[in-house]
């Protein structure tokens, strides 16, 4: 599916104005409402998109991107591959998550795979404002979850789901916190913070899009995190899902071939 900035941006607009005229939906539990989110996430997809991340000296980094995703309701597996610009071709990032563990790649052409600690699982993917922890992680499987109230968001009046990882759940966050679009079930906004109640990474979800099944789906989003004045954007520009994929896809020798 190829969507035209353009065409994109009216047509999510025209999908924000409708639903916030709609009547609201059945209530859901905590519960309901995070299996339902887990449950739209999962499958297989392949997306190309544009990161961009400014800082508050005026310096701008582009990368052009190919994103691999294979995800379970108890796993998943991304790899991150630079498309553009030439000099960073090739490069890539593979993470891993399952039964609440993260663990993770990084290749550089010609030079050692490098292997992602869980100590470094707080660094930014590409050095962005996005960790590796924020692209591998799953809160909404954690056990705990609760509605904590209402708010709106870009003209969307949002459920906000709290969520805290439990003992079979490893993360560097206290707890998250989500404003969900209860119509399309979209993240408008997600929130993290650390265990001093300190926010410690934000997500905007900018621009809202359809996919080849018409499901709605986060095509832009912006993330300011712990860096001053630093913000990073996505800026999705094509995504192919129901991808078949096989696990040499994920694998250091599948990227180099």
């Amino acid at each position: 599916m190829k969507l035209s900035f353009p065409c994109a941006v009216a047509a999510a607009l025209s999908i924000i104005s409708v639903h916030a005229a709609e009547p609201a939906p059945p209530a859901m539990s905590a519960a309901e409402l995070a299996g339902r989110m887990d449950a739209v996430s999962q499958g297989n997809a392949l997306i190309r998109t544009k990161l961009e991340v400014r800082s508050g000296e005026g310096t701008k980094r582009v990368l052009q991107l190919q994103i691999k995703q294979h995800r379970t309701k108890t796993s998943t597996d991304l790899v991150y591959q630079v498309l553009w610009p030439n000099e960073h071709k090739g490069e890539a990032v593979i993470l891993h998550q399952t039964q609440g563990a993260s663990k993770g790649s990084i290749i550089v052409p010609q030079q050692p795979v490098r292997t992602i600690k869980s100590s470094q699982m707080d660094d930014g993917l590409f050095d962005s404002d996005l960790s590796y922890q924020d692209a591998v992680e799953n809160f909404f499987a954690w056990k705990k979850q609760a509605v904590v109230g209402e708010e709106m968001i870009n003209n969307v009046n949002c459920q906000i789901l709290e969520s805290k990882p439990d003992s079979s759940s490893v993360s560097i966050y206290a707890k998250v916190r989500s404003w969900i679009d209860p119509h399309r079930f979209v993240p408008m906004r997600i929130e993290k913070y650390s265990s001093s109640g300190e926010l410690v990474r934000r997500i905007d979800i900018t621009r809202v899009a359809r996919d080849e099944k018409d499901h709605p789906i986060p095509a832009n989003l912006t993330v300011h995190g712990p860096r001053k004045n630093s913000v990073t954007e996505f800026n999705g520009a094509r995504i192919d899902q129901g991808v078949s994929f096989t696990d040499a896809d994920f694998t250091p020798e599948g990227i180099s071939k």
